[in-house]
């Protein structure tokens, strides 16, 4: 029950109502889906939130073997002790952008990093039980040498924080909790596996 074929007819959207629209929209929809046995789900209820496609992007230097990551106030991680979050760089693809246009612009707008080379490295949803919001996580080249300071937009009231950390460090502080969200979870643990290679490219 995978194909597009299988999917039209192994569920049937039957409402799809708007229920919220601010920075992002929620939806209800009533639905119901053929179950593994063959025989029907009866319909039900799910609130749906419209989010979109996503881009996280690593930023690596590996002449220097560092990474740049992001703080930042986060909305989602207020119940927690500290909701200023350390990330990767993030934004979200606008219509019209091409998800590398947009690691290249959200590089520059959040770190004042310039992209010397871009490598995909997964598409997944983060949170596919209620949201459709879909993640294009790449790694990013750049020269770490003068990264540091703050950025982003005034006008999206954004204050985060450059953090250049060597590559074990980062790692590191991600395994004991400092980095606690999926994105930047999944691309040091990416970069650990991969870096001798990344290194090795860079000084061919």
């Amino acid at each position: 029950m995978t194909s597009t074929d299988q999917q039209d007819k192994d569920y049937q959207i039957l409402e799809n109502k708007p229920v919220f629209q601010g920075f992002f929209s929620m939806h209800r929809l009533r639905l119901k889906h053929r179950r593994f046995a063959g025989d029907w789900t009866p319909v039900m209820s799910r609130e749906l939130l419209y989010r979109g496609q996503a881009v996280g992007v690593l930023a690596y230097d590996p002449h220097l073997d560092q990474v740049v990551l992001v703080e930042q106030f986060r909305v989602g991680a207020l119940e927690s002790d500290n909701p200023w979050l350390i990330e990767v760089i993030a934004g979200l693809v606008e219509e019209g952008e091409e998800p590398q246009e947009v690691a290249v612009r959200e590089a520059q707008e959040e770190a004042g990093l310039t992209l010397t080379g871009l490598r995909h490295l997964y598409t997944y949803y983060s949170s596919p039980g209620g949201t459709d919001e879909q993640v294009l996580l790449f790694c990013g080249l750049v020269d770490s040498s003068q990264a540091g300071g703050v950025h982003g937009l005034v006008e999206e009231n954004e204050d985060i924080r450059v953090r250049v950390l060597a590559r074990e460090d980062a790692f590191s502080e991600a395994c004991r909790g400092q980095a606690g969200n999926a994105m930047t979870l999944i691309a040091l643990q990416w970069l650990q596996s991969h870096y001798h290679k990344i290194r090795e490219e860079a000084s061919a």
